[in-house]
Formats: structure tokens, C-alpha cells, sequence
């Protein structure tokens, strides 16, 4: 009892820096981690329905799966949960060993909380499960598809025309990751799976577990006890700063120890400054603007999705406004992928833009609902749109807005345009392909059933291509999809992102790969 009261003043002494005023202290705490930035989007930690950055950037953290992607290189695969596993003969099943691993009650992760674990995410059927829906698992069959060999092995099956190497490289998704069912289970109400609970907690096995979160202010994150690699900090807390300056000032004066998502003023004013470095990292981040088709017939006008394309000042977004932050990029699939288109068709032209609109009889001037994240850079590419668009006649009226809500409008399709950006879930081209190309009758979760956009013969194009053996003739496939996209659909790609974290020269072993959910801090020390 006297350790636990103990335990508990310490995480209401770190919560208490976590909601701190700005500049309230000299320097973080020796074993305390502090990251300043925006978890305005953050909207559960469940790993079966976080979807967003904020919550995908947590799972490596407070999760394992059967097997991950290797921090250097996310296209090789090695084991996590798993200490080995052999793909049956018919190519449709695998079968792992589990290693000795403890969640962080103390619990052993056995097969049983693997097979909860992903029949769970199947049955829930939350925004990320249509990953695991491209093995053929859904609600009535994974139950069969998910079973216990012994005490040490579990075996998975599926019936969709896949690989077993794409299947591995389904597992390395976040929402694949093991939780401990005996905690969630004991959480659970009117047969949720635990879901309510574990929107503001966590039962991994990772290096860290959630201490403490509180909506808008902070993610404290402690050390798991338990876990087979015991990080070298006690703590992180993820302080929730929205405005960019005063990250720039918490990360300057040594209130914080990280500081993401600066705009690129500044970054520049943080580049020559003592005690701080600024790294830069490749990312898979894809941005795009998103129309929903189904709010009106001009949104639903191919005619203006063409216009939209000209309408945008990508090499001044790109150069000028955001500088080295982005790259133009105009395609579903980020370089570094298999089969990435790097071609840029489309450039700022009004005229043309202006012409397309009058011959397709879309009268002008007439206003565009433009929802947006309340965060940069997203309302200075925002407004740089709005400039653009005026010009052939638009009126973008532009709705900040918190990231959590503006999720919630674009899934439900309560909206008319917004921005976007999309972060592949696992290192295979299909990851991207699947969200953009693939919704036949609005059966699945993906960016073109909220764009409202039903398309039949994509969807069985990208089908196709998943199942290609041949990786030359796979590539070929969907670069063939990335060019009928590129040309006409409610998506205008605009930029590949490059992630700019500014850190203390304090902190070594800080790791960050190309992927969103490649965040690490179990090695950080300071």
C-alpha cells in the first residue's frame, strides 16, 4: 500500500509539470521525457480504432504485435510476440511461436489474448479494421480464422487471395497489435470489448504503459515494468501546445525536450541555436484535399475535381510556405514505395482551371465549405487555397476546427472540402492503394466511401493487384491506379511530407523511421 501511494504522488507530480504554465521551469526532469506538440486529433488508444497521429505515434510505444517492421528499414519484417513462425504449404495460414513476454500487469501474453486481440478488432469494426478485412476476416468468420494450437503457438488462416508475406506485412499494422484480455475483458461494457476503457488506457506489453490522459492537455506515459526491454526513461509526457510558437519557446528555453510540427518560420529561427538541433525526417505522409461528392452535384462534378487541380499553388505551398517541411508529390503512393508515381502533371493555372468550370457549365461565383485542422501548417495551406480558388471565382470559407471533430465531420460526411494527409498502416503498396481505390458498394471504412465515391472497377483493379506475385508486374498495376486517380477522382494529392523535430541537444537515442507509427522512445536517454 505505502508503494503504491508512493507511486501514485510520483504521477500526480509529473501530471502537475505536464499541465504546468508555459516556462513555469528551467528544465525538464532527469527521467522525464517532455514533447510539446498538437494531440488536438487524438481520438481513442484503443489500437483497434486509433487512427489518428497522435494515437498511431503511440502504439509502438505501449504495444507488440506477432511480428514488426525493422525501425531502419520498414519493408524487412522480424519478430516481436513472436519469437518465429512457418507459413503452411497452401499459402493461406501461419503459424508463430510465441516468445516469453508479460503485459504490464503481470499477465503473460499467451495465444488466447492474440486471438482476442484480433478477433476483437474484426468485430469491433472500427476505422482501421479494414486492414485486417483483406485477409477475408470479418465478424461471422474470424472466429475459425484465429485459433490455439497449444500453449505456445497460434495459428491464423484466410481465404482471401493474399500471401503469407503480405499477411505479415498486414500484421505489423498498428491495429494488430496484443492486448492483455484479461484486464480488457474485466473492463468491458455492454459488450464493447473494452473498447470504452481502453480509449484512455492501455494493456500492452510495450516499454510504456498510460499513466495518466487528460483530452487537450497531456499523455503521460510511464514505464512498464514488465516490459523485455525496460526503456531508459521513467516517463513521457506529451503536453498538448497547439500554438507553434510556444512550442518553438517551450523546446528554446528547455521546458521541453521535443518539439514537433513547427512551422517553418520557426524552424528557421531554431537552426542555429545552441542547446537544440532540428532533425529531419523522411516520411510516408501523403497530403491531399478530400471533397465529398455527395454534398452537392458541383462537389460531385468531375468537371471541378479537374479544376481543383489547377487551382492549386503546389511548388509556392511546397517552397515558399512550408521550406523543406514538403515536397510536391501527386500521387496515393509516397516515394520510397514500390510502384510510387514521381511525375507532376498539374501546376497553378486559373485560366485553365477557369475554362474547365465554363465548359462543363459550373457557374461561377459560388462558396465551398473548407473544414480544417485548427493547427499549421494545415490553416496556412488552408488560406494559400482559399487565394488560389478565389481567383477562378470559389469562395473557400475556412472552419478551424479541433482535430477530433474535424475527424469525426469527415467520417461521418458531414462536410463539403477538407484537407488531409494519409500515413501508410503496414510497407506495402496495397496499405495506400486499399483507402484510395477501393470502395464498391460503401461496405468498408476508406477515404473514397467518405469522399462518397463508389467505384466498382477500381475496387477490382486494386484487388487484382494485391494478389500479383511477380513484384515487377505488381508495381506496373498500381501505377496504372495511381494514373487514373492522379487524373480524375475527389483526391487532389499535393504533397509528400518531411517531418522536422526539433530536439535537445540533451536527448540521445531518439528514433523516428518513415512511417507515422515509427515513433520510439524506449531508447531515448538524456
Amino acid at each position: 500500500m505505502l508503494l503504491q501511494s508512493c507511486r501514485a504522488a510520483l504521477l500526480g507530480a509529473v501530471f502537475s509539470f505536464a499541465l504546468s504554465p508555459l516556462a513555469a521551469y528551467a528544465e525538464t526532469p532527469a527521467d522525464t521525457l517532455v514533447v510539446a506538440q498538437s494531440i488536438d486529433d487524438a481520438v481513442s488508444f484503443d489500437p483497434a480504432e486509433g487512427f489518428e497521429l497522435t494515437t498511431v505515434q503511440s502504439f509502438n510505444n505501449l504495444y507488440q504485435r506477432l511480428v514488426q517492421s525493422n525501425r531502419d528499414d520498414g519493408t524487412k519484417i522480424e519478430p516481436a510476440l513472436a519469437a518465429s513462425w512457418e507459413a503452411g504449404s497452401d499459402g493461406k495460414n501461419l503459424t508463430f511461436a510465441l516468445a516469453d513476454a508479460k503485459f504490464a500487469s503481470g499477465n503473460p501474453v499467451r495465444p488466447e489474448d492474440v486471438i482476442f486481440s484480433l478477433t476483437r478488432a474484426v468485430k469491433l469494426n472500427k476505422s482501421p479494421a479494414f486492414i485486417l478485412n483483406e485477409l477475408g476476416w470479418k465478424a461471422d468468420n474470424v472466429d475459425a480464422a484465429v485459433t490455439k494450437v497449444d500453449d505456445k503457438h497460434v495459428k491464423l488462416t484466410w481465404t482471401a487471395d493474399v500471401g503469407a508475406g503480405f499477411a505479415l506485412s498486414l500484421l505489423t499494422a498498428p491495429i494488430a497489435s496484443v492486448v492483455d484480455e484479461q484486464t480488457v475483458s474485466a473492463e468491458a461494457k455492454d459488450n464493447d470489448f473494452g473498447n470504452g476503457w481502453l480509449k484512455t488506457n492501455s494493456a500492452g506489453s510495450g516499454a510504456f504503459t498510460i499513466a495518466t490522459y487528460t483530452p487537450h492537455e497531456a499523455l503521460v506515459l510511464q514505464a512498464n515494468a514488465n516490459s523485455s526491454d525496460k526503456p531508459k526513461l521513467e516517463n513521457v509526457i506529451i503536453r498538448n501546445v497547439p500554438d507553434v510558437g510556444a512550442r518553438r519557446l517551450l523546446v528554446e528555453q528547455g521546458d521541453a525536450d521535443i518539439a514537433r510540427g513547427l512551422a517553418a518560420d520557426q524552424i528557421d529561427a531554431l537552426k542555429d541555436k545552441s542547446g537544440v538541433k532540428v532533425l529531419s525526417v523522411p516520411s510516408a505522409r501523403t497530403d491531399y484535399i478530400l471533397l465529398n461528392t455527395k454534398a452537392n452535384p458541383t462537389l460531385g462534378n468531375p468537371a471541378f475535381w479537374e479544376a481543383a487541380r489547377y487551382l492549386v499553388d503546389y511548388d509556392g505551398i511546397a517552397k515558399n510556405l512550408l521550406r523543406g517541411q514538403s515536397t510536391v508529390h501527386q500521387s496515393f503512393l509516397p516515394v520510397g514505395f514500390p510502384g510510387a508515381l514521381t511525375d507532376t502533371p498539374f501546376k497553378l493555372d486559373v485560366e485553365k482551371a477557369k475554362k474547365v468550370l465554363a465548359d462543363a457549365g459550373i457557374k461561377t461565383p459560388f462558396k465551398v465549405e473548407f473544414i480544417v485542422f485548427n493547427d499549421q501548417p494545415f490553416l496556412s495551406i488552408a488560406q494559400s487555397l482559399q487565394s488560389t480558388f478565389a481567383q477562378a471565382g470559389i469562395t473557400l470559407d475556412i472552419q478551424p476546427g479541433v482535430a477530433s471533430d474535424i475527424y469525426a465531420r469527415g467520417r461521418s460526411g458531414k462536410f463539403e472540402m477538407t484537407l488531409r494527409y494519409w500515413i501508410p498502416d503496414y510497407f506495402d503498396p496495397h496499405s495506400n492503394a486499399s483507402a484510395f481505390a477501393i470502395n464498391k458498394d460503401n461496405s468498408t471504412n476508406t477515404a473514397a466511401k467518405y469522399a462518397g465515391w463508389v467505384i466498382p472497377e477500381l475496387t477490382d483493379e486494386t484487388l487484382a493487384a494485391v494478389k500479383e506475385q511477380d513484384a515487377a508486374k505488381r508495381a506496373a498495376l498500381y501505377q496504372d491506379l495511381q494514373k487514373k486517380i492522379q487524373a480524375s477522382s475527389p483526391f487532389i494529392f499535393t504533397l509528400q511530407g518531411n517531418d522536422q523535430v526539433v530536439i535537445s541537444d540533451k536527448v540521445k537515442n531518439y528514433a523516428q523511421g518513415l512511417n507515422a507509427d515509427q515513433v520510439y522512445y524506449d531508447k531515448v536517454e538524456k
